[in-house]
């Protein structure tokens, strides 16, 4: 079984190609299931479309889940289509994001911590200056926000839980235990986390998370499942086999994935 839930398309802004050429890519590929999970839109935000380059425009959303739903029929018994989606975790904005998926027949929603104290956890910029307080208090902040995605109990995945280290690849040496803590707590609401290849495409290279973090899960008995957070189609499954033969070398014998929110195990 071949898989891959995290893909995304041009309606977010910075990602190359129409969700077809997703699916095709899939298909080229051997993918048993591709699952569609472009980035929501800002739905707490009073314009339709604040950020262009980030995010599809609220006016966007129905019609992309209008169009996931056609290719699902259209490629059944060729590919597994799904349709899922990659929410922002905001907390004070918890209810506003889940009315809205409450509206529609997901198979799984990704949830993501891309901003702590409101900057981007990519900024390249944000680390100049910090103290080593200051570096702790902001990993465990990120860490708090995965926290509480996970108990909010709106998402089936949480999305890259270390990609923090993406443009900062000294975030990984950050002593602090919440990192610990945190996969308890996922252990315990029973979500599972990603490994997402798309690392090789920052200065950090290598997935998301580092296999001492996959260690941990296993031994807390967090599941796990594949996305290769692919922004153009020709890294759609990307490392797939690869990262399959790691889970097996640290120990873990399944993998997920989800169809109407299910969860369905799978041999690595």
């Amino acid at each position: 079984m071949k898989f891959d839930l995290h893909t995304h398309h041009d309606r977010c802004g910075h990602a190359r190609g129409c969700i077809r050429d997703y699916i095709e890519a899939a298909i080229e590929k051997g993918l048993n299931i591709i699952g569609i999970s472009d980035h929501t839109p800002y739905f707490s935000s009073k314009e339709d479309h604040p950020y262009p380059h980030i995010a599809m425009a609220t006016s966007q959303f129905p019609e992309y889940i209008e169009e996931v739903l056609k290719l699902k029929q259209e490629y059944s018994g060729k590919l597994d289509v799904l349709l899922g989606i990659e929410a922002d975790f905001f907390p004070e904005h918890v209810e506003n994001y889940r009315a809205y998926f409450d509206r529609y027949p997901f198979d799984y929603i990704i949830g993501s911590v891309h901003q702590v104290d409101g900057v981007s956890i990519f900024n390249k910029n944000r680390w100049e200056g910090l103290s080593s307080k200051e570096k702790i208090r902001t990993k465990e902040t990120y860490y708090s926000l995965i926290e509480q995605s996970a108990r909010s109990g709106m998402f089936q995945i949480l999305g890259h839980i270390d990609a923090m280290k993406g443009f900062y690849p000294e975030f990984s040496t950050i002593e602090t235990a919440t990192v610990e803590q945190t996969l308890k707590v996922i252990a315990a609401c029973d979500i599972a986390i990603e490994i997402n290849t798309s690392g090789k495409t920052k200065y950090v290279g290598g997935w998301y998370p580092a296999d001492d973090i996959l260690e941990r899960a296993l031994h807390h008995g967090v599941k796990v499942t594949f996305g290769s957070d692919a922004h153009d189609p020709h890294r759609v499954g990307d490392e797939f086999e690869t990262v399959q033969a790691r889970l097996k070398e640290i120990g873990f014998r399944e993998w997920v994935y989800f169809k109407a929110k299910k969860r369905y195990a799978v041999s690595v």
